[in-house]
């Protein structure tokens, strides 16, 4: 049990694309927000779930916190955390990750020694929703919110923080497909989710 990083659970609660809310869709057996949270609880004593201001509370067996800054979408829920949590680290994700693996987290948490952000960067994409970010980020998240800079991925361009990258070479024995960073943003994202998870072998399934 990690106990100086927050796992953070990123779920505001908008879903234009889905058309209803993700939170509560099932796949498997438990519904988007159970299984990021049961994964995350299994690593971290310290759990958060950040809520958009006009979301609608959560029952969870969690700490739930609104989002201090209205209308800045996942760098806002980004800051909350941060700003919430107790541990000088935080790995956040967002709610709509069915396959979150703790070897493939594990991977970040392990590279936070002088470190102010552990984000993959994958095929030259990178993924600021399934990062570790440190409270040394604050000051830049401020500006960013100031500045209506809502883009995570700009953080990694500033000076005075300090970036490790994962890889896919990092990734390749425990999650070469990549699976760990799928997200479910549509109802055929949602299908896709369903049927891989059907495939997969039981000591396969979170």
């Amino acid at each position: 049990m990690q106990i100086d990083v927050t796992g953070v659970l990123l779920a505001g609660g908008n879903s234009r694309r889905m058309g209803e809310d993700k939170r509560y869709l099932v796949v498997g057996e438990q519904t988007l927000l159970e299984r990021g949270l049961a994964v995350l609880r299994s690593i971290f004593q310290e759990v958060l779930v950040v809520i958009a201001q006009d979301s609608l509370p959560l029952k969870v067996v969690a700490r739930v916190v609104r989002d201090l800054v209205p209308d800045c979408g996942s760098l806002g829920g980004l800051y909350t955390g941060l700003t919430q949590a107790t541990t000088p680290y935080i790995f956040v994700v967002a709610c709509d990750m069915p396959f979150l693996d703790p070897a493939v987290i594990t991977q970040f948490t392990s590279r936070r020694a002088s470190a102010d952000i552990v984000m993959a960067k994958l095929a030259a994409r990178l993924h600021p929703m399934h990062a570790l970010y440190s409270k040394g980020c604050l000051p830049v998240l401020e500006q960013m919110i100031r500045a209506r800079q809502l883009k995570i991925q700009e953080m990694v361009s500033h000076a005075s923080l300090h970036v490790r990258y994962v890889t896919n070479a990092d990734l390749l024995t425990i999650d070469p497909s990549g699976r760990s960073f799928q997200n479910v943003n549509t109802p055929a994202d949602l299908e896709v989710a369903r049927s891989l998870l059907s495939q997969l072998p039981p000591a396969g399934q979170l």
